[in-house]
């Protein structure tokens, strides 16, 4: 995971629009271009979606090979940011009624 985590620091770091929070490490950029970042560099794929508020979206990304994860959270403005990334996914079957 270390080594994903570099890669996702020196890909949004080599971006030229990427805005740091002042109070956090979180990676901004425009929506479609983090989206495109996540398929081709780390072999990411969405697996999940969920309304925080009216304009925010947040979205789960898993890489299907090594279960590593990251949580985006997408604005209606076209802007994302990575708010969380972690390793070892688990998808949880609901249990039968």
């Amino acid at each position: 995971m270390t080594t994903r985590i570099l890669s996702l620091v020196g890909l949004f770091a080599s971006l030229p629009h990427v805005a740091q929070a002042q109070v956090s490490d979180l990676f901004c950029d425009d929506t479609t271009r983090i989206q495109q970042q996540l398929r081709t560099v780390i072999g990411a794929e969405q697996r999940g979606q969920g309304l925080r508020d009216p304009e925010a979206m947040i979205e789960i990304w898993i890489v299907p090979s090594s279960g590593d994860w990251t949580m985006v959270q997408s604005y209606a403005n076209g802007r994302s940011c990575i708010i969380a990334i972690g390793e070892h996914w688990q998808a949880l079957l609901p249990e039968p009624a």
